[in-house]
Formats: C-alpha cells, structure tokens, sequence
C-alpha cells in the first residue's frame, strides 16, 4: 500500500480506520488534532513535507451540528471548509490522493426519491453549509479524490445514536423518537471498508455516497437497537423534538455509484447487529 495519512484519527471514524487498517498490518500515520491541527496551515504544510503521503484519509471534522448554527458557528467553518482547503492544497502538491468524508446534510431532504450524486446539494444548516464548502475545495484543489458523502454515523469509538438508545433504556421503559425524518444508517466499519476500498482498487476518482442499504426513521432505528429490551419506544414528530439545526426530512442517498464498483454493502439491520454483537 501507497503511504498513508489519517487526519481526525482519533474520531469515531479515524479510530475505526486505524483498527481496520492495524487488521491488514497496512502502515500508516494517524494524526488526531494534537498532532495535526488543520486550521493551521503552515502547520499542514510542514506534516505533509515531512511525511509525504501518497494517500490521504481525511477524516478530521466538526461534527456537533446544533453548536454548529451558533456558538460553534466560527469553528464549523474553520475546521470543515479552511481545514479542508490546507488539507487539500498540501495533497495536492505531494500528488496525494485525498478521501474526504461528507454528509447527506449537503441536500435540503424535500426529494420523495432517492438522492442521486449529481442531485443539486440545497443545504439548509450550517454543518452542511460547511461541508459542502469542503467538497467544493476538493474538487477545485484536487486532481486525484474521492468525497464520500454518508449519513446517520454510528460506531465503537464515539458518541452516536446507537450508544445514546443503549444507555437511556438502561433507566427508562419508555422512549419517544422522531418518525418522520427517513435516513440511512451507517457503520463506521462499512465507511472504513469502503474507504480502503476505493484506493485498493483504484476505482474512478469523484464524489461517492455510501452509507449502509435500505432506509428507516429514527424511530425504527430505535426499534431494531432496543429489539430485545423491555423498552416501549413510540413515535413523534420533529415538531415534537425540537432541534436549533434544520434536519432534513428525507435524505436517502443512492447507493448504485458505489454498488457498480463491486463493493458490497450490508444492509443497516445486518451492520447493526454486527456491531451490537462486537460491543456485548
């Protein structure tokens, strides 16, 4: 394998990389924002003269999208669209390859179908705002990348969804979800898989959406990780649950661009009972 570099390695998707790429005894460099912080750019620009990566997994980001519309509102922008740009511009010229992570949150989630790649993005927070500034960085700066837009992240190594369910069934019998936002959930082991994936094969560089197959609400979601608990779940509206961030309310993306590249994706009930079995 070409010489790697991993940024936000110590996220939950960096971690989950790392493990993954430890498992293939591939070497690499993994720098969290201790060791690489990517709002500096002279900073970047030394760590990318000194290592000279030929691939790049870029997973650094600001990901707390409520604080995103207001307090975090600076710091959204710095991390996502100018630490995007110096991670960009220092690939670029050490003729590195660049994956950046993006999200569903770049559609404003009124399409009843599927989200095609080339769908015109419509982002209504700050959060998707940001990081489609960063998917436009990439393909101005870059000639050699991947974007891998994906949605609805759980994993082992970080705060998500999943770990929320699991921790508050422990001291309710009854939660409410919202039922009317329909997504795609996402491993961070499928993430990662497909990541490596796409620089093994060397399949087409451009924008990928992947995340894993079928569809549901928060609230079947909720069902299936409290499946075998007593938990009464029930459903609400976003009314219901009001957020400072818009949501969108259907942001299904399509999977066929990255099913014609012969990566196999596992639906979200099969991740997920994957990943409740590996944390039990």
């Amino acid at each position: 394998m070409p010489k790697i570099l991993i940024t936000g390695a110590h996220g939950q998707l960096g971690t989950e990389l790392c493990h993954l790429l430890d498992e293939q005894g591939i070497e690499y460099v993994a720098c969290g924002s201790k060791e690489l912080d990517i709002t500096n750019q002279a900073q970047v620009q030394e760590k990318f003269a000194e290592l000279k990566p030929e691939v790049v997994f870029h997973c650094a980001a600001y990901t707390a999208v409520d604080k995103a519309e207001d307090e975090a509102k600076d710091l959204n922008w710095q991390v996502n669209e100018q630490g995007t740009k110096n991670i960009a511009n220092a690939a670029q010229r050490a003729g590195a390859t660049l994956i950046y992570i993006s999200t569903d949150y770049v559609f404003d989630g009124t399409n009843e179908d599927e989200y095609q790649v080339d769908t015109p993005t419509n982002p209504k927070n700050e959060y998707g705002k940001a990081k489609l500034a960063g998917e436009e960085a990439v393909k101005s700066i870059m000639d050699k990348y991947y974007i891998i837009r994906t949605s609805w992240v759980f994993g082992e190594y970080g705060k998500n969804f999943v770990y929320t369910m699991l921790r508050l069934a422990k001291t309710h019998d009854h939660l409410t979800v919202v039922n009317d936002q329909t997504g795609r959930p996402t491993w961070t082991r499928t993430l990662a898989e497909f990541m490596e994936y796409a620089v093994q094969h060397q399949i087409p560089y451009g924008t990928y959406q992947l995340s894993n197959d079928g569809a549901c609400t928060w609230y079947e979601f909720a069902k299936e990780i409290l499946k075998d608990t007593d938990v009464k779940v029930s459903p609400v509206t976003s009314a219901e649950y009001p957020q400072k961030a818009y949501r969108p309310r259907h942001s299904v993306m399509s999977l066929e661009k990255v099913k014609k590249t012969g990566f196999k994706v596992p639906t979200w009930q099969e991740a997920l009972g994957k990943f409740l079995q590996k944390i039990h």
